[in-house]
C-alpha cells in the first residue's frame, strides 16, 4: 500500500492515470443522483421497496435505479450487448473473420458494440417507462414521460458507456468493471446501516457474526483462487545471429486458474437479469411466473446461475486464451517445453492444461456463486441482500487488477530507471 502512494507522488504517468480515473467516476455518481423529468420521489420508494430483483438491479448502478436516475441502467446494457456479439462472432462467419483481421477488426466489432448497446438501452428504457407508469407527477401526460424516460434514460446508458471506454483507455482497470466497482462500493454505507438496524431489533448477534465471517472466508478463498496459476516450463535454445549468439535460457507460461476472472460472473448476472428484467415491464402471468423463477436466491436462480458460471467461464476463456497460436510463438522463437515437441503436441498439451484449469476455475466460481445465498438463508440475515458472491468477486477481481497494474508500473519505472 506505501508502494502505491509513493507511485502516485513520482510516477507521473500513474498519477495522470489514478486523476482520470476518479474524475470519471466522480461524473459517475454525479450522474447517478440526476432525476429522470417527471418521476414523484415518494411513489417512487413505494415502488422500490418491494421485490429482491430491484435490490439486485441495484448493485450494479450503485443506488441510481432506487432513484431513477438518468444513470438508472447503468452500464448493464453495454455488458449484455458485448455478451451477444461476442456469441454472433462465434456464429456469423463475418463477424468472425473481423475478430481476425488485428486491431481494425477489433475496432469495427467493438463499434457494433456500441451501436446494439444504444438499441438495447433504448428498448430496455421503454420498457422502464411503463413500468413506472405509477408514479409520474401529477399534470404530466404519459406519452410525454414515456418520451422523457426514454431519451435520458437512453443518453445516461450512452454517457456510462462512454465513461467506460474512456477509464479502459486512460484511467486504470477495466471502465465496465470498476463502474460496477464503484456502484458496489457506494452501497456498502446501506449494507452496514441495515446491518446494525437488524441487530438493534434483536437480530441474532450470533448470525451476523457468522454471516460476516463467512464474508471474510470469501474473500480470502477469491483472493488465494484469483491469484493461483500453473507456470509451464519454456526453455529456449541459443541462435547464432551474425558472429553473436541469443536467445537461449529458461521462462514459463503462468495459466492461471481462473482465466476470466470476474468477467464470467459478469456475463452470467446480466443474462439473468435480462430477461427477469423484461419481466417486470410486462404485467402477464406467465411473464410474472418468470419473474419469480429468476428470483435471486430461489432454486431455479441458483441452478441456471451455477450453469451459466461454467459455461461462461469456459467460453471467456476459449476466446481470450489461443493454444495453437501461443504454440506457434513458442516455436517460432526456438522455444519448446521440456518433454513435449513444438507444433500440435505443444498445442494439444497446453489445451489441456487449460481445460482442467478453466473446469477447477467454473467449479470454484459456480460454488461460490451460492455460498452467499446458502448462508443468508441459514442465519435468515437479508441485510446483505444484492451484494452477495457476484458483488464480492468483482470488488476483490478488480482489487486486485489495480494493484497489478499499478505493481506493473512500479515495475517498468525501475527498468527504465536502470536504462536510463
Amino acid at each position: 500500500m506505501l508502494n502505491v502512494f509513493r507511485a502516485f507522488f513520482t510516477i507521473p504517468d500513474l498519477k495522470k492515470k489514478i486523476l482520470f480515473t476518479v474524475a470519471m467516476i466522480l461524473v459517475f455518481r454525479f450522474g447517478a443522483h440526476v432525476p429522470v423529468p417527471g418521476v414523484d420521489a415518494s411513489k417512487l420508494a413505494a415502488l422500490f421497496s418491494k421485490g429482491s430483483l430491484v435490490g439486485f438491479l441495484d448493485m450494479f448502478t450503485g443506488g441510481a435505479l432506487m432513484r431513477f436516475s438518468v444513470f438508472a441502467m447503468g452500464i448493464v446494457p453495454y455488458i449484455n450487448a458485448s455478451i451477444i456479439m461476442q456469441l454472433l462472432t462465434i456464429v456469423i462467419p463475418t463477424l468472425e473473420q473481423l475478430s481476425k483481421e488485428g486491431e481494425a477488426g477489433r475496432k469495427q466489432i467493438s463499434q457494433y458494440t456500441r451501436y446494439l448497446s444504444i438499441c438495447l438501452a433504448a428498448f430496455q428504457s421503454f420498457g422502464m417507462a411503463f413500468w413506472m407508469r405509477g408514479v409520474v407527477q401529477p399534470g404530466i401526460n404519459f406519452p410525454l414521460f414515456v418520451f422523457l424516460t426514454v431519451v435520458s434514460l437512453t443518453a445516461g446508458s450512452t454517457l456510462v458507456m462512454w465513461i467506460g471506454e474512456l477509464i479502459t483507455e486512460r484511467g486504470l482497470g477495466n471502465g465496465a468493471s470498476m463502474l460496477i466497482f464503484v456502484g458496489i462500493i457506494a452501497r456498502l454505507p446501506s449494507y452496514i446501516a441495515n446491518t446494525y438496524t437488524l441487530v438493534v431489533g434483536g437480530a441474532s448477534l450470533i448470525g451476523v457474526i457468522f454471516l460476516l465471517l463467512s464474508f471474510i472466508v470469501l474473500i480470502v478463498a477469491i483472493v488465494f483462487i484469483q491469484e493461483g496459476q500453473r507456470k509451464i516450463p519454456v526453455q529456449y535454445a541459443k541462435r547464432v545471429v551474425g558472429r553473436k549468439m541469443l536467445g537461449g535460457g529458461n521462462t514459463f507460461i503462468p495459466l492461471k486458474i481462473n482465466q476470466g476472472g470476474v468477467i464470467p460472473i459478469i456475463f452470467a448476472s446480466s443474462v439473468l437479469l435480462f430477461p427477469a428484467t423484461i419481466a417486470q415491464f410486462v404485467p402477464l402471468p406467465f411473464m410474472k411466473a418468470i419473474s419469480d423463477f429468476l428470483a435471486p436466491g430461489g432454486w431455479f436462480y441458483m441452478v441456471l446461475y451455477f450453469a451459466l458460471i461454467f459455461f461462461f467461464t469456459y467460453f471467456y476463456t476459449a476466446i481470450t486464451f489461443n493454444p495453437t497460436e501461443l504454440a506457434n510463438n513458442i516455436k517460432k522463437y526456438g522455444g519448446f517445453i521440456l518433454g513435449i515437441r513444438p507444433g500440435k503436441p505443444t498445442a494439444d498439451f497446453l489445451d489441456f492444461t487449460i481445460s482442467r484449469l478453466t473446469f477447477v476455475g467454473a467449479l470454484f466460481l459456480a460454488t461460490i456463486a451460492l455460498i452467499p445465498t446458502i448462508v443468508e438463508g441459514v442465519t435468515k440475515i437479508t441485510s446483505f441482500q444484492g451484494l452477495g458472491s457476484t458483488a464480492l468477486l468483482i470488488v476483490v477481481g478488480v482489487a486486485l487488477d489495480l494493484v497489478r497494474q499499478v505493481e506493473t508500473h512500479l515495475v517498468t519505472r525501475q527498468y527504465e530507471g536502470l536504462l536510463a
